[in-house]
């Protein structure tokens, strides 16, 4: 029984979270890169036409992912983490969920922010993947979480380290 920490970060805060989550988890991790990295006026949300926010709008926009998707045979959970952008996910993670074979596995979402709630992040996220999976509740925590806050949540989750 393997875990993976698969996770998109523009600003490091998503990574920061990820790696405390693969040490409580004793989890391998995956860090899902775009092919063309976010630069700052990407992430400008108050410009309605940076990358990020035009991405945003378009409900089809599936952002190419860096290297080769990971193998997930080996796993019986991934989390999946990622920064909310407008109340969801950012739609690369969508090409994520999309890009690998899911089928049987236990999938975790997980995601940072500044303030907002997940929305309709898992909804979403349900529909994005085609795999037959048994999606365990997401949470948002703070990039900053400790271990034994993660603990608790994979004890609360059933998910046993090690």
């Amino acid at each position: 029984m393997k875990t993976l920490v698969a996770y998109f970060s523009a600003s490091g805060e998503t990574a920061r979270l990820a790696k405390t989550l693969a040490r409580a988890a004793q989890a391998d991790l995956y860090e899902i890169r775009p092919a063309q990295p976010y630069t700052a006026a990407d992430l400008n949300w108050h410009d309605n036409q940076s990358r990020s926010s035009v991405e945003m709008k378009d409900p089809a926009c599936r952002p190419a992912i860096a290297g080769d998707a990971p193998d997930l045979t080996a796993y019986d959970t991934v989390f999946v983490g990622f920064p909310i952008w407008w109340y969801q996910a950012p739609r690369i993670i969508e090409t994520f969920l999309a890009s690998c074979d899911f089928s049987g596995k236990r999938v975790v979402p997980f995601a940072t922010s500044g303030g907002s709630g997940m929305g309709r992040t898992e909804e979403i996220l349900q529909k994005a993947c085609p795999s037959k999976v048994r999606w365990l509740p997401g949470r948002r925590l703070d990039s900053r979480a400790s271990l034994d806050t993660l603990h608790d949540w994979l004890q609360a989750l059933q998910i046993h380290q090690k």
